[in-house]
């Protein structure tokens, strides 16, 4: 018997097998060892994992390290879930730093989560087993999934860790959320470097930038339109710009972004100077929404009060694809 488990310690002692062991064991055992194999490096070598969390205190993470080249170690994988209000508001702030502009990107449809600017996958899902907090709100399940840079991140696979770590999460910690699914074949967007994949205004139309086809715009036919805005996410935006003779030579634009939820009042407190405006608000799923412009001056037949209706139609068409109530445009 000794020698059987003095044989197994060896096996599992060599580089390449001990490797596969800390994949396959990583996160309590639930990450496809696959698409982690994808996110890794050519030649880099896994050095460790760790996992753990407290229930009661709503949190559960994990992490899991490479070797570095002539370096310290790095983390491959950077994957937290919380429950708490108070550390889903601090992962927002995160996200927000300076106020809602700061840059984001879709993700596939279905998906309720966002790009961050960090490039990090945040996903925001309502936990129908854990009932109500103090101030009579759905409490919900934020996750955070990192995927280092030096790693091969733009890749599906950053969707299937992240997916399934979610998932495990929800379980975990007693959310109850439904399942999530990873979509096939597609690569999370980088909000930082990628140029923006805009389509025509008319083509739009069944998307939640859809409004703006019928939006009045002058020559509707020469605005591009980047859709940063899904149905199930907590924030995003419609971002339309033009090019042409009447913008001297450079391109100018308009940036119409949502943002749902109380965390997003923060967004709109405080100094005026970093206040969306002209900005809107509602209440959806009994908790606040906010909606707010920034655009550009000198817009071909865009003048101020062109801008504030263009707003009110964005946060309308919110409202009525959200279910929202209590409608409010400032200055209005």
């Amino acid at each position: 018997m000794a020698a059987a488990v003095l044989g197994l310690g060896c096996w599992i002692a060599q580089p390449y097998v001990h490797q596969w062991w800390v994949i396959r064991t990583a996160c309590d055992g639930i990450l496809p060892d696959g698409a982690v194999r994808d996110l890794l490096p050519e030649d880099a070598r896994v050095t460790g994992a760790e996992a753990g969390g407290v229930k009661a205190l709503g949190d559960y993470g994990c992490e899991i390290t490479v070797a570095g080249d002539h370096s310290a170690d790095w983390r491959l994988l950077s994957l937290y879930a919380y429950t708490r209000r108070d550390d889903v508001d601090r992962e927002f702030m995160s996200a927000f730093p300076e106020n809602g502009f700061d840059s984001q990107a879709a993700m596939p449809a279905g998906l309720p989560g966002f790009v961050s600017r960090l490039g990090t996958l945040e996903f925001l899902l309502p936990c129908p087993d854990l009932g109500k907090d103090a101030d009579g709100r759905q409490r919900r399940l934020l996750v955070h999934a990192g995927v280092s840079r030096n790693g091969s991140w733009r890749r599906p696979a950053s969707y299937e860790v992240a997916v399934a770590f979610a998932n495990s999460a929800s379980k975990r910690l007693g959310c109850g959320a439904e399942p999530l699914t990873a979509p096939e074949g597609v690569s999370p967007a980088d909000p930082g470097e990628d140029e923006p994949k805009t389509v025509t205004l008319a083509s739009a139309r069944d998307t939640a930038c859809g409004w703006l086809a019928g939006a009045g715009l002058p020559d509707p036919t020469r605005w591009k339109l980047d859709v940063r805005l899904t149905d199930a996410a907590p924030t995003g935006g419609c971002e339309v710009t033009i090019e042409d003779e009447t913008t001297s030579g450079g391109p100018k634009g308009m940036d119409f972004v949502a943002w749902f939820g109380d965390w997003s009042n923060r967004l709109v407190s405080g100094n005026d100077s970093d206040r969306p405006s002209p900005a809107a608000s509602a209440r959806c799923a009994g908790e606040a929404a906010h909606f707010g412009l920034d655009a550009s001056d000198d817009l071909p037949g865009v003048d101020q009060a062109k801008k504030r209706a263009l707003l009110r139609a964005f946060a309308a068409a919110q409202v009525e694809r959200r279910g929202c109530t209590g409608l409010e445009v400032d200055g209005a």
